[in-house]
Order: structure tokens, then C-alpha cells, then sequence
């Protein structure tokens, strides 16, 4: 029938555009390698709940991603295996009308495995899976801008998309340098998240097929193919002139006064005998004296005798350095392949 011709040619198509999305997400990966690289021993402020947690590697961000976009190099190649299965089986898929052997060489002729089964159609759990890993690429590719436009923000400025001459960032305000590339590759995941439940509309289908799933598909496999192909370029481009403000992020370190130090001031405490919860009630009180006043946490540890009997002052000012956050960071490059 036409749709031994039809779904097998959306396979070519689907291998086609899976193998051109691939190249363009292995470029985005060794993007990501190269600037994790490059901010190996650049240290910046951590954050949970958006709230300061404790320094940590800047590179560590880039790493992050790349092993992310590593997973789905793999189940982007999965997919494109998956979808790229070829069917001449006949108007309900039992081979009644044709020698099963055709099907077997017209597949090899194509580059595609004979599917073990069908009906009428190649069954469309097979177009999820792609669409399913074309919207995890976009989920990747959001969690990187919506990063950006955090640490774009005038209070945090620690990154900025690059801003070129003669750009404007706002028609009314001319100041304005706004994260735009950022915001439009979150708006644009939200809509390969969207393509995808339409593509698990099309799973069930009447007995043998139906055509509820074809005007679907004529808008989602192509309209999901080009867009993360375009996201991907964009975020290559995006990561590849990434504006780093290296000064800034020390500066926000410092925003605390060392209140950044309190996990490490806690952990000596415990490994000098204190139970955890009489460790954390006076880290706790000091912490939040610091955070009520302003002064430097450090000056509230060493004027606290229940910490000075236990810990001597030049071991108190070896807690509050910086390089315990980097101390670990190689281990954690070579574990991820990026030296």
C-alpha cells in the first residue's frame, strides 16, 4: 500500500535528520569540553533554592552539561536506529500479496532493517522514542540558557550573552543588554516538549491503522527536526562567545562575609568529637549574627570560645580557604573524559 512507500521514506528521512542533528550535538558537546577546560580553576558561587550554598568550580557548570549532552549523543543513536526501519508487507502487514523477500532487499537496497512486525503502518512508538530524545536535547539545551539568564541578571552579572555593535537590547530603554538568545531556546524547548505528547497521541491507532496520526506527523517530525537542529547551532554559538565576568563572581562570593564557610566550620567541629546537632546550633547562631550585622563570619568563629576550645586559630583560618572547592575538580574531569 502507500504507506509501505510513505513510512519507509519517513524513515530515510528521520535517519536522514537524526544524523544532521547528531553532528551539530557532538560539535555542542566539544563545545562544552573546550569551556570547562578553560574554567578549570575558576571558582564561583554555588547556589541552591537560588540561595548561596557554598563555592564551587565554574568549569564544573560546563562539565555538567557535556556529560549530559554525552548520555544523549547515545540515545540520539539509539533513536535513529530505531526509526530507521523499512516495511513492503501489504495492507495489513501478513505479506498476503508479496514474497517477504522483497521487503528484505528493498531494506538492504535503503540502508534500513526490515521492521519484525507491522500493520498496516510502522508502528509510531518508534516516532515517540525519536521525538521523546529530540525533546531531551531541548531540555539540555534550556537548562544551559536558563543558567545564562541567571547569572546575566544585573544583581548577579557574572556571565553575559555577547552583545554585538549596534545590537539593541530594548526599543524604550537604550541600557539594555538583554539575554534574548537565552530566553528564545527556552521558549523554543517548550515547544519539542509539546511535539512530543502529539507524538504519544499517535501511539494507539484503530486495529490494523487509521489516519489520525498522519496530519500530525506532516507538522511535528519535520517542525521538531529543524528546530533542535537550529537550537543546537544557537547554543553553540551562544557557549562559544560566552561573556565571563570572573571578578564579579569573587565578588559575590564575598557578599556573605564567609558565611560560605559554615559546612566546612561544622565538619571540623564533628570530627573534634561535637555531636552534629550541638555542632550545627552553634555554627547556626554565629551564622546568623554574621548575616544580621555584616561582619565577617570568620571574626565571630574565632571570638566564640565554644569553637576556639576545640579548634586552635591558625586551624580555623585554614578552614576558610578557597581551594577546597577545586581540590577535587580534575578527579571529576577525568571521571567525565574531559581530561
Amino acid at each position: 500500500t502507500s504507506s509501505d512507500v510513505l513510512d519507509t521514506a519517513t524513515a530515510l528521512q528521520l535517519k536522514r535528520s537524526g544524523e544532521l542533528i547528531l553532528t551539530e550535538l557532538l560539535r555542542l558537546a566539544e563545545t562544552l569540553k573546550l569551556k570547562a577546560r578553560e574554567h578549570r580553576r575558576t571558582l564561583c558561587m554555588g547556589r541552591s533554592h537560588g540561595i548561596h550554598a557554598e563555592p564551587t568550580c565554574f568549569g564544573l557548570k560546563f562539565a555538567l552539561w557535556y556529560d549530559e549532552a554525552q548520555r544523549n549523543v547515545q540515545r540520539l543513536q539509539n533513536a535513529i536506529d530505531t526509526v530507521a526501519v523499512g516495511q513492503f508487507s501489504g495492507a495489513v502487514g501478513n505479506f498476503a500479496h508479496i514474497d517477504p523477500r522483497v521487503e528484505e532487499l528493498a531494506c538492504k537496497y535503503l540502508d534500513l532493517k526490515p521492521v519484525n512486525i507491522s500493520t498496516q503502518v510502522i508502528q509510531r512508538d518508534r516516532y515517540a522514542y525519536f521525538l521523546a530524545e529530540l525533546a531531551l536535547i531541548g531540555a539540555l539545551i534550556e537548562k544551559i540558557a536558563l543558567e545564562i539568564r541567571h547569572l546575566q541578571r544585573t544583581e548577579v552579572q557574572e556571565v553575559e550573552e555577547n552583545f554585538s555593535p549596534g545590537q539593541k537590547g530594548s526599543s524604550a530603554m537604550p541600557h539594555k543588554r538583554n539575554p534574548i538568545v537565552s530566553e528564545q531556546l527556552c521558549g523554543l524547548s517548550r515547544v519539542l516538549r509539546s511535539n512530543l505528547i502529539a507524538a504519544l497521541e499517535n501511539i494507539p491507532l484503530w486495529h490494523e491503522r487509521d489516519i489520525s496520526h498522519s496530519s500530525v506527523e506532516r507538522i511535528i517530525l519535520p517542525d521538531s527536526c529543524i528546530l533542535v537542529h537550529y537550537m543546537l547551532s544557537k547554543c553553540c554559538s551562544l557557549i562559544s562567545n560566552l561573556v565571563v565576568y570572573t571578578e564579579n563572581m569573587k565578588a559575590n562570593m564575598e557578599l556573605t562575609h564567609g558565611l560560605v564557610f559554615s559546612q566546612a566550620v561544622l565538619l571540623h567541629l564533628v570530627q573534634k568529637g561535637l555531636s552534629r546537632e550541638v555542632a550545627y546550633t552553634i555554627v547556626q547562631s554565629d551564622a546568623m549574627e554574621c548575616a544580621n550585622t555584616g561582619k565577617d563570619f570568620k571574626e565571630y568563629v574565632l571570638a566564640d570560645s565554644r569553637i576556639t576550645s576545640l579548634l586552635p586559630e591558625a586551624e580555623i583560618k585554614d578552614i576558610f580557604n578557597y581551594e577546597r572547592y577545586l581540590r577535587n575538580v580534575d578527579f571529576i574531569y577525568k571521571r567525565c573524559g574531559i581530561i
